[in-house]
C-alpha cells in the first residue's frame, strides 16, 4: 500500500549530509490520475517522496489519520529529516526552491504554513473573507507519530502542542475549487461525512457560496508548475442523492 522513491545514489547521499533529508507523503485514491503532475511539481523541493496508495480501500472514506501517521512513520524510517504532507490536487509555487530549503535549515521544532490559494479557474483564486486568509502547515520536522484509533476530519499532519507554527512566505495551490461541480461536491461530501460539523463548526455550505466573491490572478512570478488543464471529473466520491 505505501509505495516509495528515495533515490539511493551515492552522490545524493554525500550532497544530503550537509542538510537535512525533505521527503514528501501524500495518498491518492479518487485522484490518483493527478499524482504525475504532483510529483513534477515537487520533485524540485524534495529528496524523494513517499505515497500511499488507498484505491483498495472498502470504506467510502478511510480514515485520514491511519493514513498520515503511518505515512509520517515510513518517512522517518527512510531517513527524513523534514517532511512535505500534499495532496496529488496540490501544488507549490515554483521558483521558491532556495528558500524553501532554507526553512529547513533551523533546528527548532517548527511546523511552516503555506498560504492556500484556492483556485477558482487555473490561474485565479479566491480573496475575499476567509478565502484570502487560508492557511495550511505542511513542512515540518520528522517524529515518531501516536497510534491513531479515533476518526476524524481535517486532521493536523502534526501534533499542535510540540511543534511551533510559523507562516512563510511561499504559495501552496489547491486545484480541487476550480469548477463549479466539484465545489458544490465537496460542499455535500463534507456534509455526509460531518452532518453534525462536529469537526468544522462553521459547516460546508461556504465552499460552494460565491456570494461577493472576489478574486486574484496568479502574479507571472509566483506561478506553478506544471500548467493545470482541468478534466471536470470530481476527484472525489460523489454522495448518492439518497444520502445528501
Amino acid at each position: 500500500m505505501i509505495s516509495h522513491a528515495v533515490s539511493p545514489s551515492y552522490t545524493l547521499w554525500r550532497r544530503l549530509r550537509r542538510r537535512p533529508r525533505i521527503i514528501a507523503v501524500f495518498s491518492f485514491r479518487y485522484d490518483a490520475h493527478l499524482v504525475p503532475d504532483l510529483l513534477a511539481n515537487i520533485t524540485p523541493f524534495v529528496d524523494g517522496w513517499i505515497s500511499w496508495d488507498d484505491r483498495q480501500s472498502t470504506d467510502y472514506f478511510s480514515n485520514e489519520g491511519v493514513r498520515q501517521a503511518e505515512l509520517i512513520r515510513a518517512a522517518s524510517l527512510h531517513g527524513a529529516g523534514w517532511i512535505l504532507a500534499i495532496d496529488p490536487d496540490e501544488r507549490l509555487e515554483s521558483g521558491k526552491v532556495k528558500a524553501f530549503r532554507k526553512l529547513t535549515r533551523t533546528h527548532e521544532p517548527v511546523a511552516w504554513s503555506f498560504r492556500l490559494r484556492e483556485l477558482y479557474t487555473p490561474d485565479t483564486y479566491r480573496v475575499d473573507g476567509i478565502w484570502g486568509k487560508k492557511r495550511q502547515a505542511r513542512l515540518f520536522p520528522a517524529f515518531d507519530p501516536p497510534k491513531v484509533d479515533d476518526y476524524t476530519l481535517h486532521r493536523s499532519w502534526f501534533p499542535k502542542d510540540r511543534f511551533d507554527t510559523r507562516p512563510c512566505g511561499i504559495n501552496l495551490y489547491h486545484l480541487k475549487m476550480i469548477s463549479p461541480n466539484r465545489r458544490a461536491a465537496r460542499r455535500d461530501l463534507y456534509r455526509h461525512l460531518d452532518p453534525g460539523q462536529s469537526f468544522q463548526g462553521r459547516g460546508y455550505d461556504y465552499l460552494a457560496d460565491e456570494t461577493g466573491a472576489t478574486y486574484e490572478k496568479i502574479p507571472s512570478h509566483r506561478t506553478y508548475y506544471p500548467p493545470h488543464a482541468d478534466d471536470g471529473d470530481l476527484w472525489m466520491p460523489a454522495v448518492p442523492q439518497d444520502m445528501k
